[in-house]
């Protein structure tokens, strides 16, 4: 990803997240007093508002519906200044999903999926990448059977040289094999944590996992997020150790997300993989700090992070 830097195209799907911050998961038929809420755009204005905040430009693929969610969604988008490449159309508004948020700061999700499951052949053969674009998916554009085919067929349509990022995501076991594997074969840049990389692999350790990614599927490069360990990079002039930032957890809703949109706005601006991977640590590592999914810093934070070290 060197040259002039094209955008960045983003179909994991848009919802809106309900978080609630808590001390611990209730137990079955119990109760739990959330200590703060916030009802706001999620999943795929992650990736897209990390990415914006880096300078790239990002854009949406993915049908947002109509309704009230769907309004609080375009409003957020706009607000970044995200360009819709898929008018939004009824009659379904936009999913939504519950985030439990511990005290640790791990997250645990309820999903109902909504709008964003109606996306047609029809309105992606509209939307043709240019020859600098990135197209980036996630697995939940592959774990729906709604959709599932709908997406694969396109990317399977899409020039060879059309850059392809895929994260699998948590629900990587529940795509069927044979979308996984064709989504696989098609990755430039496989962007996973390590529960993922371990389930593709059966590897032990993030190190081992990323090289066997990148020798069985990604045609560029691999990272592999390994939580408070930082992760581990891969491409064809070697391997990366990033260390984590100390920082305080809050919240690791999204984190993972703005993780990958740096990586991938870093790459894209012609960065190579390991200034890439120490400046998504540094930009993961401040929005885990905050209470929300899409807590993305901006560039000049980032570097400033990285500047104070580790």
């Amino acid at each position: 990803m060197t040259g002039q830097p094209g955008r960045l195209l983003v179909l994991d799907t848009v919802m809106v997240d309900v978080a609630l911050h808590v001390d611990s998961l209730p137990v079955r038929g119990g109760d739990a007093v959330a200590h703060d809420r916030l009802v706001s755009a999620g999943g795929g204005f992650n990736i897209l508002s990390a990415a914006l905040r880096q300078g790239c430009e990002a854009v949406y693929v993915g049908q947002l519906g109509e309704g009230p969610f769907s309004r609080m969604a375009q409003a957020s988008l706009a607000t970044e200044g995200v360009e819709l490449l898929i008018a939004p159309r009824g009659p379904r508004d936009l999913g939504a999903c519950v985030v439990l948020v511990e005290r640790s700061g791990e997250r645990t999700f309820v999903t109902s999926p909504g709008a964003e499951l109606t996306l047609t052949a029809e309105e992606l053969a509209t939307v043709m990448p240019g020859p600098t674009d990135t197209v980036y998916l996630s697995g939940y554009n592959f774990v729906y059977p709604e959709i599932a085919d709908t997406v694969a067929t396109w990317l399977a349509g899409l020039p060879t040289e059309t850059v392809v990022a895929f994260d699998p995501g948590p629900r990587v076991a529940d795509i069927d094999v044979k979308i996984l594997r064709s989504v696989l074969q098609r990755t430039d840049w496989l962007l996973c944590n390590f529960a993922e990389a371990v389930y593709l692999t059966k590897a032990n350790s993030a190190f081992l996992a990323a090289r066997a990614l990148l020798t069985q599927w990604s045609r560029r490069g691999v990272v592999v997020r390994d939580g408070a360990r930082g992760c581990v990079g891969a491409d064809e002039h070697g391997t990366y150790i990033s260390p984590a930032f100390v920082t305080n957890v809050v919240d690791t809703n999204g984190a993972g997300d703005v993780h990958n949109g740096v990586v991938l706005a870093e790459l894209m601006a012609g960065c190579t993989l390991d200034v890439a991977l120490e400046r998504a640590n540094a930009a993961a590592s401040i929005a885990i700090t905050t209470f929300g999914p899409a807590t993305g810093p901006k560039r000049d934070a980032v570097l400033a992070r990285v500047a104070q070290g580790h």
